[in-house]
């Protein structure tokens, strides 16, 4: 069933109107009708399934005929990706998406070939995530935040922060992990990835001043677009988020 993410002023009760991109997709890309099926999310933690009526020229009705919560996980992860080039930054946000993080921070790095991003760019980064997330089924996108330097990304962290890099300094990221055994409902961790050319030992050693630790995430030299992937995988398999069952919570 086909899934779209709408604003939640769109639903009223037990109806829902599309408008806007969605309505074009629905009748002229996948050709649906009247009475067919669908699953909308709201981007607040709903997810509704929706049968639809008239299909107008500019806008969708239809009827909610199922309702249910769909949890997100609750590590938290944010993703400090420095910028790469080509659209290898694009399958970044769009595997870590349906891995489950909450969070994408650009940072520019002294290694990075990518300084700058365009307003173009942040449009198609958003759509990206969007897409990734409805075909995922997240119930809430994550967020993409404005890209910053490398040491401002040092010096604005909170939580529980971690930093890629083979060194003799670094620890395995399943060490630090069960050291850090979330002691409430959610934890909030950052991990910081670096450009093509890995991070330099200066960034690694200013990062260490701001309190982020030095991880591994194994013994294999990883791909700048591969390494954030691996490194959220491992952190919710670590805290059993992979483990646990899908949600039915009907409303």
């Amino acid at each position: 069933m086909q899934r779209f993410v709408i604003n939640r002023h769109c639903i009223d009760h037990d109806n829902v109107i599309l408008q806007g991109e969605v309505v074009h997709q629905i009748r002229n890309v996948l050709r649906l009708h009247r009475g067919d099926n669908i699953i909308v999310l709201d981007n607040e933690g709903f997810e509704y399934e929706v049968i639809l009526g008239k299909i107008g020229g500019n806008q969708i009705k239809g009827t909610i005929c199922n309702t249910k919560r769909i949890a997100e996980p609750k590590v938290r992860i944010t993703i400090y990706q420095a910028l790469l080039k080509s659209d290898r930054f694009e399958f970044v946000l769009q595997k870590c998406t349906e891995i489950g993080v909450s969070a994408f921070v650009p940072i520019v790095c002294e290694r990075c070939v990518v300084k700058k991003i365009s307003a173009n760019k942040l449009v198609r980064w958003q759509k990206i995530i969007k897409e990734a997330a409805e075909q995922s089924g997240r119930s809430i996108l994550p967020v993409l935040k404005n890209a910053v330097s490398f040491n401002d990304a040092c010096h604005s962290i909170e939580g529980l922060s971690l930093i890629a890099g083979i060194t003799s300094e670094s620890l395995r990221l399943s060490e630090v992990l069960r050291l850090n055994t979330p002691k409430h409902d959610s934890i909030t961790l950052n991990i910081f990835i670096g450009p093509e050319g890995g991070f330099t030992e200066d960034e690694l050693e200013s990062a260490q001043r701001c309190g982020i630790q030095r991880i591994t995430l194994g013994p294999h030299v990883l791909r700048a677009e591969t390494a954030g992937i691996v490194a959220a995988t491992a952190i919710l398999y670590e805290y059993g988020e992979l483990d646990r069952p899908s949600p039915d919570i009907k409303l």
